[in-house]
């Protein structure tokens, strides 16, 4: 069935550069550039001992204990045009160690996109996620520290991605990817994905992403065809602020019990902020992570001697001092807790169903070069 789909969008792309190239017209064609940076260091400290320079589970952002650290330095590279547009973003630290794959752990987006018509592009390459109700970075969240639902979304791919503006604030997006957070094919099967944002005002999102596919590897007797759909809405109201979302994943012959049944997961999470000033903030999240098959965390058995997957309830609370509009420092806590069963956290010794952490978080965007150019094309 994917063959045939992409086959079909193949057919579709000829059809539309074809229709372009014939087109004569004369137009004024805008190029834009720019290289921005941003570095956030962290210091952190968690009630799991897990050894020196080990990550800590579930390590996405500040993922060291007692060792204060970077958890990226990135460059951004961006170039457009009216009828081309391409993205290159490099970052070094614990974020691309912890969650960025070798060889290509230091290549956070690599793309290339051109125009098919009016609203309309077709981008191929290394993307960041298409996935979730949260981002990855700290300053793209609320909080600091991303959900545990959120850390076992994916967050890279790799494949192609059609780009479409039907009206005014909608958005929507169509991937055909490799996998499930995987830059390189693991089998001979492509994924699906889609990305639909509808900005109904300027303070109010919804948002709706999915993936599709099989991420088996070559050899496997049984088909585990993963169905994974997200939902989430952004809401500001004067000094408010909310990001809430939630996930719910089907897997065929996942079930921990019966392998020819379906094993389900779901996930959620809702993120409130309060903007004191301009300078100072609150906030609080509460999330959960159900998967008791074990479909995206790890198998373990717990304290009753039954197999099964993570089972996660979590409360964070935060402030967020901003001495600049490009910058901030936020103080961060969060505790876990783990099903009654589930004793994975060991602590100077002795097995917890909880974990408590607690972190600092300083960070600053910057631009290094920003121009814009126009330049007339001929007539074709």
């Amino acid at each position: 069935m994917l063959n045939r789909w992409f086959s079909f969008v193949l057919i579709v792309v000829m059809l539309l550069f074809s229709g372009a190239s014939t087109a004569q017209q004369k137009l004024d064609t805008t190029t834009s550039y720019s290289i921005s940076g941003y570095i956030d260091a962290y210091y952190a400290y968690y009630t799991d001992s897990v050894g020196p320079n080990n990550f800590q589970k579930f390590p996405s952002i500040s993922p060291r204990s007692n060792s204060p650290s970077i958890n990226t330095a990135m460059i951004n590279f961006q170039y457009s045009t009216d009828r081309v547009r391409t993205a290159a973003v490099f970052h070094f630290g614990d974020i691309a160690a912890a969650t960025w794959p070798n060889p290509y752990n230091a290549i956070m987006e690599a793309h290339v996109g051109f125009k098919l018509r009016k609203n309309m592009w077709l981008d191929a390459g290394f993307f960041r996620t298409h996935f979730g109700t949260e981002y990855l970075l700290p300053v793209e969240n609320i909080t600091s520290a991303v959900s545990i639902g959120t850390f076992y979304e994916p967050y890279y791919e790799s494949g192609a991605r059609f780009d479409y503006f039907p009206i005014k604030r909608l958005e929507i997006q169509l991937y055909l990817l490799n996998g499930y957070g995987t830059f390189v094919e693991n089998n001979n099967k492509k994924s699906l994905g889609t990305n639909i944002a509808w900005a109904i005002t300027d303070n109010l999102c919804l948002g709706y992403t999915n993936y599709i596919g099989d991420d088996s590897p070559t050899g496997t007797p049984l088909v585990h065809t993963r169905i994974h759909q997200n939902a989430y809405i952004n809401y500001q109201y004067k000094k408010w602020k909310l990001v809430a979302g939630g996930d719910y994943c089907v897997q065929m012959h996942s079930d921990i019990k019966d392998e020819s049944k379906t094993g389900v997961m779901s996930s959620g999470l809702a993120t409130l902020k309060y903007q004191c000033n301009n300078k100072f903030g609150i906030y609080g999240r509460a999330e959960y992570f159900y998967d008791p098959n074990a479909i995206m965390s790890v198998r373990i058995t717990d304290y009753t001697g039954k197999a099964t997957g993570y089972k996660v309830a979590g409360g964070s609370l935060g402030a967020e001092y901003k001495p600049t509009p490009e910058s901030y420092v936020r103080l961060e806590g969060r505790r876990l807790q783990m099903d009654k069963d589930q004793y994975i956290f060991n602590y100077n010794g002795s097995l917890y169903n909880n974990r408590y952490e607690i972190m600092v978080n300083a960070g600053v965007s910057f631009d290094l070069l920003r121009g814009v150019r126009t330049r007339v094309i001929a007539e074709q």
